[in-house]
């Protein structure tokens, strides 16, 4: 049943069971808070929200009062404003006068509320907390709870997003302070380190290890983008300055994840920047036809791959096969024995009349080149095409990814069943 109510003298409607901040954010009006996220329940901790309601006796925290009929609501009384004013205060005699330094100088909800509010810093000399600074060994997570206003996103976020329970309260009055587990390190109170308490934190109490001093919210250009890491398309945001990619953030927005990441998504960017990623695709020289190779190199569309050893051991298998074998595993060389032949006549590949052996160059010697991706892509198509030729469709087998969109997984069995001719296809997630 709608509820009619007025709000700074603007009449509105709101559904059954809504709040105040609610119902008035429906309609365009700002009521400041610091504990409260749409995302997670209210508890009205911070009393920054409160509001006057008439024939009610004092203020009313409006993250948690239901709304009534014919009720009247005043966001700015003169009562509400001096509440907003003494907790802003009340925060500031026990949090550390660092604005200058802070990581989220810019972006910070105390930092705004304290402006908007002009309220200056108090002169204070009772007691201060002084906790130790990045107390917890975490590799991703940075603790500073000088910096912490108890508001408890943290802890909903941990408990009613990711359903950890990491993070909880300790102590009363005073002496509250954040903990996790019974007051343990991180990962030995089952955190997953997926840094969703760092992404609700209003302040600089929690942040990314990973992105200390690299750059604050004034520095940064925010791009977003889709995770790489699977096929669930999760949204967030990348921090780019001097073209590094600094740190990632939640976009609220995000279609499908909104704020929620998982680790990978959120710490696994630093890829991006190894000296040994790939970002082009290699090919065997002794699989290019030698004329087009010394002509596209000569003009600079194709290189000598620089570097790459270091993935390979000297006998040309991967550096881990030796471990692989330990383990019963067969080695990648003798999984593979297609490549190791010449593909087809395609544009800028070697002839097919001319092995690798003939030519006199060993597979174990001959080096990477790194080229475009359709001779690429020519140079597997031609070898799909040799073996299926020689040996039939039933001597391909297709390994697909979990890192790929359902869409991408079901073209690439369209490829095996229809292409191919092959029914061997399977799913990394069933390894």
């Amino acid at each position: 049943m709608p509820i009619t109510l007025t709000i700074n003298d603007q009449r509105m409607v709101a559904p059954e069971g809504a709040t105040i901040l609610e119902a008035a954010r429906e309609g365009g009006i700002r009521i400041p808070t610091l504990c409260h996220h749409p995302d997670l329940t209210d508890v009205g901790a911070c009393r920054m929200c409160v509001v006057t309601v008439e024939k009610a006796r004092g203020v009313q925290t409006a993250c948690t009062t239901p709304v009534f009929e014919g009720m009247v609501v005043h966001t700015e009384s003169p009562e509400a404003r001096e509440t907003r004013r003494f907790v802003l205060e009340m925060l500031l005699t026990d949090h550390p006068n660092e604005c200058m330094t802070c990581e989220v100088n810019g972006a910070c909800e105390l930092q705004d509320l304290v402006y908007e509010y002009n309220v200056a810093w108090p002169e204070h000399g009772g007691a201060r907390h002084h906790y130790e600074i990045n107390p917890d060994p975490n590799p991703f997570v940075f603790i500073d709870r000088n910096k912490c206003i108890l508001c408890g996103r943290c802890v909903r976020a941990c408990a009613e997003i990711q359903q950890r329970d990491v993070w909880a309260f300790a102590q009363r009055g005073f002496k509250s302070k954040l903990v996790a587990g019974a007051d343990q390190h991180l990962l030995d109170a089952r955190c997953e380190s997926c840094g969703q308490c760092v992404a609700y934190c209003p302040v600089g109490a929690l942040y990314d290890k990973m992105s200390l001093g690299q750059g604050r919210a004034g520095q940064i250009t925010k791009v977003r983008t889709t995770c790489s890491y699977c096929g669930v398309g999760c949204n967030f945001d990348l921090n780019v300055r001097d073209d590094r990619i600094v740190r990632v953030t939640s976009a609220p927005d995000a279609p499908v994840n909104g704020m929620r990441m998982c680790v990978k998504g959120r710490y696994g960017y630093d890829y991006v920047h190894h000296p040994d990623r790939l970002k082009r695709p290699l090919v065997r020289s002794e699989w290019l036809d030698p004329a087009q190779l010394e002509l596209r190199t000569a003009k600079g569309e194709w290189r000598m791959a620089s570097g790459v050893g270091r993935m390979a051991t000297s006998e040309g298998q991967p550096a881990d096969t030796k471990k692989r074998n330990k383990n019963g595993h067969q080695p990648l060389a003798t999984l593979t024995p297609a490549l190791s032949r010449d593909p087809g006549a395609h544009s800028g590949l070697r002839d097919p009349g001319r092995s690798g052996a003939s030519a006199g160059v060993s597979h174990k010697q001959s080096p990477w080149v790194e080229v475009d991706w359709d001779t690429a892509l020519d140079v597997v198509a031609g070898k799909f095409a040799e073996v299926k030729r020689e040996s039939g469709g039933e001597a391909l087998a297709l390994l697909t990814s979990a890192k790929c969109t359902n869409e991408e997984n079901y073209l690439v069995n369209k490829l095996a069943r229809q292409v191919l001719g092959t029914n061997s296809i399977d799913h990394c997630a069933r390894l």
